[in-house]
C-alpha cells in the first residue's frame, strides 16, 4: 500500500544512528574523523546537539554485552547507552534518546527503573531498542556456557516486555499527589503490585518510581527474522530495519503493517525506519570518489571476519578478486533464515560480485542501504522510499563523524524541508510527540474504569 495514503501531510522521521567513528568500518581512519575522542562523552553530546539543531526526532545507540572479536581494526567499543543518554539529556531539550538493552541479559525490574529514570530526567524523550542479543560470545560474560537459542531468546523477550510494561503502568498517572496541606504524598490505592508469575520471571512490583512523562518509553525493535517480525508487530512502535532495494523494503513494510493490523493495533502507530548511509558529493563523480576513498582504507581481515559473522563462511584463503563462491553457502541451517544472511545472499545473487566487491559493498554500513550521490539524489531516494510504501523515515548512518552528519544536515535536510517532507521546528516535547504516537493509559487504571 502507498504509505502516503494513510496519513495526510505525513512527515519523515529521521534519527541519527551514532556509531563510534562512523558507520563505514574504516570511518575512524578517514581524515577529519577524531578517533582520539571516541571515549569522550562530550563528543557524543555535541553530535546530539547538532542533531537537535537539525530537528531530528532522535539519536540512537546500538549496544551489545560483549567485546567483538574484531576489535583490532574497528571502533567497536562503546559506552553503556543509558548512562550516555542521560549525559546527553543534560545538554539537550527536545531530541529523543533511544538506547539498546537486551532482554536476554537484563532483568525486567532493573531495566524498568533505568528507562523510567531516563524518561523522567529527559522530560519524556526515552526510547528502548529491544534486542535479544545474538552474539555468540555474550553468554560467557553472564555465567552461561553459550548464548540461548533464537527461539528461547524470543520467548523470554515476550514475557520480559509484558513484565516491564506492567511495571511502567503500575503507578497510575495521578498516583503522585504531593499535597503538603493534607500531608499525602502518594495515593497508594493507585499504585499496583503486578504479581507476575511466568515461565521466565516472578516479579511482585510495583515499580519504585512514579509513571513517566510518556506513560512508558517508546518501544523500538530491530529484528527482521520471522520471529522478529512477529515480535515487532505485537510490541514495536518503531522498527529499525536493513534493506538493499526498494522492493525488499516495500515487502517488509507491507508485511509489518498487515501483521500489526491483524493484532488490532493501528498500523500508523508503528514507524518503519530503514537505515541509510549517504556518501555525499557536489557531483556524482565527487561522491563516487569519496566512497572509493573510504573503501581504500578497508582492512580485508576485518571485512572477511564481518562477512563470516553474517553468512558463516570463512573466505580468508580465497582470492579477493575472484568470483564469490556461491556454491559454498549452506542455506539449510539456522543461518538460512536469518535476516542479515538473506540480505547478503540477495546481493550475491543479484549482483554476482567478486569477494572484494562484496566486502566493499558491506563495509559502508554492514548491509544497510548505501547511497552515493549529490544531495538532490539522496533526497530523491529518501522521498521515493517514503512515498511508495517502503519507509516512514530513516535511521541516518553517516560514514564518518562528525563530518558525515554535518554534510547531511547542511545539504540534504534543507531539500527535504523545501519539499514539505520534514519539520522546520519541533511541535512537541516528547519522543512520542515527534513520532506521532499516543500516550498509553495505564492498564491498571483502564481495568478499574472498566469495572467501575
Amino acid at each position: 500500500m502507498p504509505a502516503s495514503s494513510a496519513i495526510p501531510n505525513r512527515q519523515l522521521t529521521l534519527n541519527l544512528f551514532i556509531y563510534p567513528g562512523g558507520h563505514h568500518e574504516a570511518g575512524w581512519r578517514y581524515p577529519g574523523s577524531d578517533p582520539q575522542r571516541l571515549n569522550d562523552a562530550a563528543y557524543y553530546q555535541e553530535l546530539a546537539q547538532k542533531a537537535e539543531a537539525a530537528k531530528f526526532d532522535a539519536v540512537f545507540f546500538a549496544d551489545g554485552p560483549a567485546l567483538p572479536d574484531n576489535i583490532r581494526y574497528a571502533s567497536r567499543f562503546r559506552y553503556e547507552p543509558l548512562t550516555l543518554l542521560t549525559a546527553i539529556a543534560a545538554v539537550t531539550t527536545r531530541i529523543g534518546l533511544i538506547g539498546t538493552a537486551s532482554t536476554t541479559y537484563y532483568e525486567p525490574y532493573n531495566l524498568a527503573r533505568l528507562y523510567a529514570s531516563l524518561d523522567h530526567i529527559s522530560g519524556g524523550r526515552a526510547g528502548w531498542n529491544i534486542v535479544t542479543t545474538s552474539a555468540s560470545n555474550a553468554g560467557a560474560n553472564f555465567g552461561l556456557p553459550e548464548n540461548p537459542s533464537h527461539a528461547d531468546r524470543y520467548a523470554r523477550a515476550s514475557e520480559f516486555v509484558d513484565v516491564v510494561t506492567k511495571l511502567w503502568d503500575s503507578w497510575e498517572d495521578d498516583a503522585l499527589v504531593a499535597d503538603p496541606v493534607s500531608g499525602v504524598l502518594a495515593d497508594d490505592a493507585k499504585i499496583h503490585a503486578i504479581e507476575h508469575i511466568g515461565r521466565h520471571f516472578r516479579v511482585k512490583g510495583a515499580l519504585n518510581a512514579p509513571r513517566t512523562p510518556q506513560g512508558r518509553p517508546v518501544y523500538v525493535q530491530a529484528g527482521s527474522s520471522d520471529d522478529g517480525r512477529s515480535f515487532a508487530a505485537r510490541y514495536a512502535e518503531a522498527i529499525f530495519t536493513a534493506h538493499q532495494t526498494l522492493a525488499s523494503a516495500q515487502s517488509f513494510y507491507a508485511d509489518i503493517k498487515k501483521q500489526t493490523a491483524a493484532l488490532g493495533r493501528n498500523p500508523d502507530h508503528v514507524r518503519i525506519l530503514p537505515g541509510i548511509s549517504p556518501y555525499i558529493g557536489s557531483t556524482e563523480a565527487e561522491a563516487k570518489a569519496l566512497f572509493e576513498e573510504f573503501n581504500a582504507l578497508i582492512q580485508p581481515a576485518f571485512s572477511l571476519a564481518q562477512l563470516k559473522q553474517m553468512i558463516g563462511l570463512d573466505l580468508t584463503d580465497h582470492d579477493l578478486d575472484g568470483p564469490f563462491p556461491r556454491h559454498l553457502i549452506d542455506t539449510s541451517g539456522p543461518l538460512g533464515v536469518a535476516s542479515r544472511f538473506r540480505l547478503v545472499l540477495d546481493i550475491v545473487d543479484r549482483e554476482k560480485p567478486t569477494i572484494r566487491q562484496l566486502i566493499e559493498r558491506l563495509a559502508g554500513a554492514r548491509g544497510h542501504y548505501v547511497v552515493v550521490g549529490t544531495p538532490e539524489k539522496i533526497a530523491d531516494e529518501i522521498q521515493t522510499w517514503f512515498e511508495t510504501g517502503a519507509a516512514d523515515g530513516f535511521n541516518v548512518m553517516p560514514p564518518w563523524l562528525h563530518g558525515g552528519f554535518e554534510v547531511f544536515a547542511a545539504e540534504v535536510v534543507p531539500i527535504l524541508r523545501k519539499r514539505g517532507l520534514f519539520r522546520e521546528e519541533y511541535s512537541g516535547t516528547t519522543l512520542r510527540d515527534h513520532y506521532g504516537l499516543p500516550r498509553p493509559d495505564s492498564q491498571f487504571a483502564t481495568a478499574e474504569r472498566a469495572t467501575a
